[in-house]
């Protein structure tokens, strides 16, 4: 099984991601090493590796894997930097957080969710990462700043407390429009001001909390 699980995943590394212009070593490295069939429901794991999301429960979803990559790309991580996830949902994009940067901090509203994570990230033996239960809109203040947000739900426009944790000369990925369509969008904080870059559409839950969308 682990053997046809390796296929599988160098497939959709070959095919998915360097096939469609990610050409980020470090990326296709990490994407190769993470077990994404291990992120799923068991009865799904099968379909781990396909080009589409999947539900994990409680409303939300694994990004398809395309998706994650390309996420991953904006970012522009050389490996030094401290990143905030907003949204741990599985915990895929996490895993590959920790072997990309120095150190991750994630939040996740769910706790069934973030419990989840957190257990499969520590057999697999990541530890650069702490992991949090709260309203991700309103960031991780005691832990900032950071110099990388990605948040990886839905917002109407960046959430101010997020903005105001990144450090100067840092980069804020996030997914902007309405509940239903929206733009990823790259926004790279300069002298306190946000100059936003937009990557293509997108299609993400809606990151719900205080700065975000209501329930």
């Amino acid at each position: 099984m682990n053997e046809r699980f390796a296929l599988l995943r160098h497939r959709m590394v070959t095919e998915q991601i360097k096939g469609r212009g990610i050409r980020d070593e470090r990326i296709l490295a990490a994407m190769m090493e993470i077990p994404r069939h291990r992120f799923v429901p068991p009865h799904l794991a099968d379909r781990a590796y396909e080009d589409a999301p999947l539900p994990i429960g409680e409303g939300q979803t694994i990004s398809q894997p395309y998706i994650v990559a390309q996420m991953t790309h904006a970012l522009r991580l050389k490996g030094k930097e401290k990143v905030l996830e907003v949204g741990t949902g599985s915990g895929y994009q996490t895993a590959l957080l920790c072997l990309l940067a120095r150190e991750v901090v994630t939040i996740e509203r769910y706790a069934v969710l973030h419990s989840a994570a957190e257990e499969i990230l520590r057999e697999l033996g990541l530890e650069n990462v702490r992991f949090r239960v709260g309203d991700g809109t309103m960031g991780v203040p005691e832990e900032a700043p950071f110099d990388r947000i990605l948040v990886t739900a839905a917002a109407p426009d960046v959430p101010g407390p997020l903005f105001e944790q990144l450090v100067d000369g840092g980069i804020l990925v996030i997914p902007i429009g309405s509940r239903w369509e929206q733009d990823l969008v790259r926004v790279r904080k300069e002298a306190g001001a946000a100059k936003k870059e937009f990557l293509g559409g997108c299609r993400f839950v809606p990151l719900i909390g205080q700065c975000g969308f209501s329930e």
